[in-house]
């Protein structure tokens, strides 16, 4: 069941000097996230377990969801709530066979056809972008639009989460999409103030 709207994803690199991502992710917990992505793609298997282990009681403090980009050995190790997968990443289905019918499986999504496929071969929900210009989602080409959002989430068979580029003032329109919620890095983890910068998020959201 998902049972959020805000969808953070992680990437340290984004956060401001003289803050932890640990604390920047705290900050956003305190403001009301209630779903976390463990992404820091350039780490090993021991640093990546070592970070997740400490998102694991952070989340766990709060109530929130947390799932681990990409590894499933991971996921399980610290008992994730689930993993999302992106393009290179192991089937849906096996994925599925892995973690079990009560993880979450959320899979990253640039095209309609790609949220029908996941959701025949057992995922929970979808990412789908990038609807604006970001550099880290540049390396997949042009941004999708609003239009081509709005399609995506149209026929959808998954609750679709917008990602890419989406901010605050973006939130009318995205919402107008008929998405679910949405995905964010820098809108939060960029932030001087992470838990102020949720909240307004989520007002947005949930005032659409």
């Amino acid at each position: 069941m998902i049972d959020f709207d805000l969808y953070l994803i992680t990437d340290r690199k984004a956060v401001p000097a003289g803050r932890s991502l640990l604390e920047a992710v705290h900050g956003a917990l305190d403001g009301g996230v209630q779903a976390v992505q463990l992404r820091e793609k350039d780490l090993g298997a021991r640093e990546l377990l070592g970070l997740a282990e400490d998102l694991r009681a952070l989340t766990d403090r709060y109530r929130a969801r947390l799932l681990i980009n990409d590894r499933i050995d991971v996921a399980l190790a610290v008992g994730a709530d689930g993993v999302h997968l992106g393009g290179q990443s192991l089937p849906v289905a096996k994925a599925r066979a892995l973690l079990g019918a009560r993880r979450l499986i959320g899979v990253s999504t640039h095209a309609p056809e790609e949220i029908s496929a996941a959701h025949r071969d057992g995922a929970d929900f979808a990412t789908y972008g990038p609807v604006f210009f970001t550099p880290s989602k540049a390396s997949y080409g042009s941004p999708q639009g609003l239009e081509r959002l709005r399609q995506a989430c149209a026929g959808s068979p998954l609750p679709v989460f917008a990602l890419g580029g989406v901010k605050l003032h973006h939130l009318p329109d995205v919402m107008g999409c008929g998405v679910r919620g949405v995905a964010v890095i820098s809108a939060v983890l960029a932030s001087a103030a992470p838990a102020e910068a949720v909240r307004s998020l989520l007002s947005g959201i949930n005032t659409q």
